[in-house]
């Protein structure tokens, strides 16, 4: 693709991003085909392709107008068009950088502005995401039946382990997941204790920064990013072998620290260590695989298992094809998801700012991972498991507490 930057854009860090990312792009349009918002609306501007214009456009000194916003806005952010994509785009950086350019442009209505700051403020805070969710959890039985499912109920925990050991790994403290499901890093501390690799607590870190990156706060989401740094770097020079994330959106963002901060002669270095030590639990577990295989129980009537790859999993991480052989070997029966590569709707904070599009999506993954008629279904994410839940009619839990759970026997 052609480009002729403005001069407002063009001699910028940003633009020259930018600009090598929009030359790559052929209009083939391939991208189309695997988009969800395209799927549901048929509208060339609610694909990768039309998006790209409209961004090309601006960068080029365009006016843009709330209906570019309302464009980029129904983007989930998926990144399943990279997947598809023969000429390499990474589309997920332009149209971060698009949305910001956009609304330095273009003031949004009130409402939007402050249920934005609202998502921002509460959901990256545990102490205050963690307080609204135990009052929805004490108000659950006053409430309508349609707002009670969506309340996440308590989980059963569990013990963290208490031992010691000379392997040792980090943990991402993370927002939402310790309120949502505290289980899941309990599920993952026990599986790595039985073989050896003692999984470090470090509550001064927190939200990895996604929420706020992607709802145009970059400045902000760069500082949680610092806090975490700041917080792992002790353990990181005393010869931590990995930083573990449990949640792939988490996973995602946490990997591509070094990217974010290279520019900042404070953290540049410190953040792409700790980008390269970043892994999520699947690539843990599978390197492991020859320890954790033995210690796993089979059953004689396998349970059913329809396995959720999250999109930040298979296209944002590009972790395609490492979790389903490990429920396998644990004994669990892998049922066909159709359409697996599409989104479920949640992404991050898009079922809360799209929620007629997110619920389509939803309800078309559902059906997709029910059509096997499973037991359980299993996921790699938090927001897709708070996401999936309240719609499915079997129960939904972290891959790893499965395979904890085979262990456990």
């Amino acid at each position: 693709m052609q480009t002729n930057l403005a001069d407002w854009i063009r001699d910028t860090p940003t633009g020259a991003e930018a600009d090598a990312i929009l030359r790559k792009c052929v209009h083939c349009g391939f991208c189309l085909a695997t988009c969800p918002t395209y799927d549901l609306l048929g509208d060339e501007l609610d694909s990768p392709r039309g998006r790209i214009y409209l961004m090309k456009q601006m960068l080029e000194g365009s006016p843009v107008s709330r209906r570019t916003q309302l464009h980029l806005d129904r983007c989930l952010t998926c990144r399943a068009c990279e997947t598809t994509c023969p000429s390499g785009v990474e589309y997920g950086k332009l149209v971060d950088i698009g949305r910001a350019l956009v609304d330095e442009r273009v003031e949004r209505p009130l409402l939007d502005r402050l249920r934005r700051w609202l998502l921002r403020h509460v959901i990256p805070s545990r102490a205050l995401f963690g307080a609204a969710l135990g009052a929805a959890r004490f108000a659950r039985p006053l409430l309508p039946a349609r707002l009670r499912r969506k309340v996440p109920p308590r989980r059963a925990v569990g013990p963290w382990p208490a031992r010691a050991h000379a392997r040792r790994m980090l943990r991402l403290a993370g927002c939402v997941q310790p309120a949502i499901a505290p289980s899941i890093d309990v599920a993952a501390a026990r599986v790595l204790d039985r073989i050896g690799i003692e999984l470090v607590d470090v509550p001064s870190g927190g939200c990895c920064g996604a929420v706020a990156f992607h709802l145009d706060d970059q400045r902000g989401a760069l500082d949680y990013a610092r806090a975490n740094i700041d917080s792992w770097w002790r353990f990181v020079e005393a010869g931590a072998e990995a930083i573990v994330v449990t949640a792939s959106g988490c996973g995602t963002m946490v990997k591509d620290y070094g990217r974010l901060l290279r520019d900042d002669p404070r953290y540049a270095q410190k953040a792409a260590r700790v980008a390269a030590l970043a892994k999520d639990i699947s690539e843990v577990i599978a390197a492991e695989r020859a320890a954790i295989v033995p210690l796993l129980a089979k059953t004689p009537k396998p349970r059913k298992v329809a396995f959720q790859s999250p999109c930040s999993l298979q296209h944002g991480q590009k972790l395609v094809g490492v979790v389903e052989p490990l429920l396998r070997e644990a004994g669990y029966t892998l049922t066909p998801v159709p359409d697996a590569h599409l989104c479920c709707g949640s992404a991050g904070t898009y079922s809360i700012l799209q929620p007629e599009l997110s619920q389509r999506l939803l309800h078309r993954k559902v059906r997709a991972l029910e059509s096997g008629l499973p037991h359980e279904i299993a996921t790699a994410n938090v927001g897709c498991l708070a996401h999936i839940g309240p719609a499915a009619a079997v129960p939904i839990r972290h891959w790893i507490e499965l395979i904890d759970e085979r262990m456990a026997r």
